[in-house]
């Protein structure tokens, strides 16, 4: 399991090169094997068989290996990115993801056998807002996590600052920041991108152009890799969504239709009695949107006109199409956070627990009610995912 770890790229020019091309011209095809790394040395010697049936993406395309191991992703406009959705017992011995852009290829990964838990546990964090003032929080955090020692820890967005409305050198410092903190925890880690980590849409504010190479959802890819993706542990197949999009200066929560279509492929290599767990930034249903202040207009509102139609803002507002593509499978738990409360959201007959987390960052005050700062404990056993538990990073 340590080599699940995520090993953050930091900023070069080739990087930034290709997050700017990469849509704008018809890409190569990107082929690769998927291997059995016998001696965990990253790449791929000539004793080494490939792995058939695992699923190969470039957020657009999914492929599944051959008897060979071999994968082929046809040229297409995709991001610049290739990730492996790791399969049942096996980890990762290097990255999970690679930059296919500037590169020739062939773009390999290296897996490990492991045996599948049938009981394992993981941490869901949320908003952790990091900037030179939080870094205490980060600690706390890590803390917690050390006396958990979970399998997987999972970060729901929102992990910088802001990146929003401020300009790049800003931005880039707390990207970087996160980075460089997050490499601290020892643990298996994956991350999803929240609204915060969007850069320079409000370009009212940032003074950024949205002609800048990292504008956007490009900035997290540029540091963190693929803002969707998924992959399988104990017998849990995760994905991570990124639910926002933005019009103009303003974010707001739905799936993008390419997103959608890149769900649909993935969904459909799993068997359906196989449990799925969803984590993203801005949640499917949420009593938060009950909790805040009804505002029209500015940073907070409430509402937004999404292509001209008015929903809103702060929930999925595609979410009954997400339901739909997953109807057919085992869908127990949808995990988001954004509204710094711990919530379970439930309904009668539909067999998802909707559930988000408090805030890394701190507590949080609406009215009379007070919500401290905290993460989910899950533990899973044969499959089956438990209430949680929720932590206190305060004590």
């Amino acid at each position: 399991m340590k080599h699940f770890v995520v090993k953050y790229a930091l900023a070069t020019t080739m990087a930034i090169s290709i997050l700017l091309t990469a849509r704008s011209q018809q890409a190569k095809q990107v082929t690769g094997y998927v291997y059995e790394d016998l001696n965990k040395n990253g790449r791929r010697d000539g004793n080494e068989p490939g792995v058939r049936g695992v699923a190969v993406s470039d957020q657009v395309n999914v492929a599944i290996t051959n008897e060979q191991g071999l994968y082929e992703l046809p040229g297409s406009n995709n991001y610049g990115i290739v990730f492996v959705s790791t399969p049942v017992n096996y980890a990762l011995t290097k990255d999970f993801w690679q930059y296919t852009g500037a590169a020739t290829g062939p773009f390999n990964f290296g897996l490990t056998a492991i045996k599948t838990p049938a009981i394992f546990s993981f941490i869901q964090a949320s908003d952790t807002h990091i900037s030179e003032s939080s870094i205490a929080r980060m600690d706390k955090f890590r803390a917690v996590v050390d006396s958990v020692k979970p399998d997987l820890v999972i970060i729901t967005g929102d992990l910088v600052k802001d990146a929003l409305r401020v300009p790049e050198k800003e931005a880039t410092s707390l990207y970087r920041l996160f980075v460089n903190e997050s490499s601290k925890i020892k643990w298996p880690l994956r991350v999803v991108p929240g609204n915060h980590e969007i850069f320079g849409i409000e370009r009212h504010l940032s003074l950024v152009s949205a002609q800048n190479p990292l504008y956007g959802r490009n900035m997290y890819r540029h540091y963190l890799g693929p803002d969707y993706y998924s992959f399988n542990y104990g017998g849990i197949h995760f994905i991570g969504l990124n639910s926002l999009e933005f019009e103009d200066l303003w974010y707001y929560g739905s799936i993008d239709s390419v997103q959608m279509e890149w769900l649909k492929k993935d969904v459909a290599a799993l068997p359906p009695a196989t449990p799925i767990v969803t984590f993203q930034h801005v949640p499917f249903f949420s009593g938060g949107l009950s909790l805040q202040p009804f505002e029209e207009d500015g940073p907070g509102r409430v509402i937004e006109r999404e292509k001209g139609i008015v929903k809103y803002r702060h929930i999925v507002s595609n979410a009954q199409e997400v339901l739909a593509v997953l109807k057919n499978h085992s869908f127990p738990l949808a995990l988001a956070g954004h509204y710094h409360y711990q919530q379970k959201f439930s309904m009668a007959g539909v067999p998802t627990r909707f559930e988000q987390t408090g805030a890394v960052i701190g507590p949080v005050t609406e009215g009379e009610m007070k919500m401290p700062s905290g993460v989910m404990l899950y533990n899973v056993k044969a499959g089956k995912i438990d209430e949680g538990h929720f932590i206190l990073l305060d004590k």
